[in-house]
């Protein structure tokens, strides 16, 4: 994986998403219990991952958005 920190993005949204869709199926409860614990540490290890991402980058403000020139504002 070329960023870990993207995965983790990912894996933590998907996972989410089902057990979103698990609590409406009604899934026994012990498994809800896990789902929803697991679900709280993946955000913490997303949120540090993230945080602690040795991605850096060549732009500053001054560059503004690549999607709109500053002339067109």
């Amino acid at each position: 994986m070329k960023n870990f920190a993207i995965f983790s993005v990912v894996f933590t949204t998907v996972f989410l998403v089902v057990f979103t869709v698990f609590s409406q199926l009604d899934v026994s409860l012990r498994i809800m219990n896990a789902l929803f614990i697991s679900g709280n540490i993946l955000v913490v290890l997303m949120v540090y991952s993230v945080l602690k991402d040795k991605y850096t980058t060549t732009k500053t403000f001054k560059d503004w958005y690549e999607d709109k020139p500053k002339e067109q504002f």
